[in-house]
């Protein structure tokens, strides 16, 4: 029997007739079609998210809007990944108070912030103008509490629900030709300093059959960028009865008829094997990029992290995707003083950015996260010191990217046309995840060009087309 716990049919079916009759509740309410203003906090796995709730508000008849003065109802799909996405969270729900009782509108908070106990009673108490808020266990429910709060003009707060997964609900997706794929949710790593498996829950993985089915819907549909997303995509497939780990997923995705790209994030060193290496070697439409956090290049940080493998075994993951995937583009995420991290340590970590010379890396530094073990933990370093050797990676990483994207140059790379700038240029990535821009016009997006890189950035390539793809 497979571990994970799907939704049955017949509660999705049961939250569409929720959603029909809060469809009648919401036009008797605004005398026309409703608007509703979505805006997603934090990582990718919010924004697929955020498009599954749109698909549900879609089929109640809500159009949409980017201004919350035209709102009727205003949903913030909230992140708990450091204090200051909190903070602007409680500022912008703050300044929607005036909109609330000048218009009447319905403003719904969700997500991994409001998962925590915590935060839900604060928004009980400080902020009474919120008329519906639920954790990351029970979005699927969306349709019931919009119609639990018009029926009853009562407030609704639900933190309940199991770690599972909701499978048949509609998507809204932001992009034409770039797509998200969930595979698999929450975490089961409890990193000293992550709240994500206190708000997302244990591991548990979509069956093969209905990513693949997605997956296939997204092409028919025109997606021509895929990117599979969970917060440790590597570990796919644990404990459930299916067979499928992530490298043979990627090869199923990979076999796929259509011309398309795939990317994944994000990867755990814990569970980068050399399977999934000699996958993304043979998948072709796999693209050349691996981003694979690694923190810290300290082993007693590491363990004080919690992160279940060391610096010589990260090194040794560098080099066998090396061995492998010559070209490969490697990204990664630090944090920068760690409670109880020393110069000297952090020193290490300085030293593993300049061996592995990655294409670039998302830094942090530390954010304490009440309920996880590091929040508890002696931090002697202020938070002053710790921006000065914030200052020293970034400098060091800046030199490192400037020879790297140097190295580019003339070279001829396959780019998804993704974004029109409005002033004759085109911006899209290239496998290796580095953007670029060259001269296009807004018919080209969506296809797939041959572009040389004519300049180097520090963080963006410059280029003209050679061929167009139809």
């Amino acid at each position: 029997m497979s571990k994970t716990i799907t939704i049955s049919a017949e509660e999705i079916s049961r939250q569409r007739e929720y959603g029909e009759k809060a469809a009648t509740l919401l036009y008797n309410k605004f005398s026309r079609k409703p608007r509703a203003f979505v805006h997603t906090y934090g990582c990718q796995q919010n924004v697929s998210d955020s498009e599954r709730m749109k698909g549900m508000l879609m089929e109640m008849g809500f159009d949409f809007t980017e201004e919350t003065e035209e709102a009727d109802l205003i949903l913030f799909n909230t992140c708990a990944v450091r204090e200051h996405a909190e903070n602007r969270v409680f500022g912008n729900v703050g300044a929607l108070k005036k909109h609330k009782y000048k218009h009447g509108c319905i403003i719904i908070l969700c997500g991994c912030m409001t998962q925590q106990q915590s935060v839900a009673e604060k928004i009980k108490e400080s902020y009474p103008f919120v008329d519906i808020l639920f954790g990351t266990r029970v979005i699927y429910r969306l349709p019931e509490f919009i119609y639990r709060h018009l029926s009853t003009e009562k407030r609704v707060f639900e933190l309940g629900g199991e770690d599972s997964i909701a499978e048949g609900l509609p998507v809204r997706r932001d992009g034409e030709f770039k797509g998200w794929l969930p595979i698999m949710y929450g975490c089961n790593n409890f990193c000293t300093y992550c709240i994500v498996p206190h708000v997302r829950g244990r591991e548990r993985s979509r069956s093969p059959e209905d990513i693949i089915a997605e997956a296939k819907d997204m092409i028919a549909a025109g997606i021509k960028d895929i990117t599979l997303l969970g917060q440790n995509v590597n570990s796919y497939g644990k404990g459930e009865d299916h067979g499928v780990n992530f490298a043979k997923l990627l090869r199923m995705i990979n076999d796929l008829d259509g011309d398309f790209q795939i990317r994944f994030m994000t990867s755990h060193p814990r569970d980068c094997t050399l399977e999934l290496l000699d996958a993304m070697r043979d998948c072709k439409k796999v693209c050349r990029h691996l981003h694979l956090p690694f923190q810290s290049g300290n082993n007693r940080v590491l363990a004080a992290m919690n992160r279940h493998y060391d610096r010589e075994k990260y090194l040794s993951l560098i080099k066998a995707a090396r061995e492998r995937i010559p070209d490969i583009s490697l990204t990664s995420d630090i944090i920068v003083g760690f409670p109880g991290e020393t110069y000297e340590e952090f020193c290490d970590t300085l030293s593993l950015v300049k061996e592995v010379r990655f294409t670039s890396l998302f830094t942090f530094i530390y954010s304490a996260r009440k309920g996880t073990p590091a929040a508890e933990m002696p931090d002697p370093y202020t938070h002053e010191e710790k921006a000065k050797w914030m200052g020293e990676l970034l400098k060091v990483q800046e030199d490192i990217a400037a020879e790297r994207n140097a190295a580019l140059v003339g070279k001829h790379l396959r780019v998804l046309c993704e974004e029109y700038h409005g002033d004759g240029k085109i911006f899209g990535r290239t496998s290796g995840n580095v953007g670029i821009s060259f001269d296009g016009a807004p018919e080209m997006l969506g296809r797939f060009a041959t572009v040389e890189v004519t300049k180097a950035l520090n963080w963006i390539l410059e280029g003209k087309i050679i061929t167009l793809e139809e």
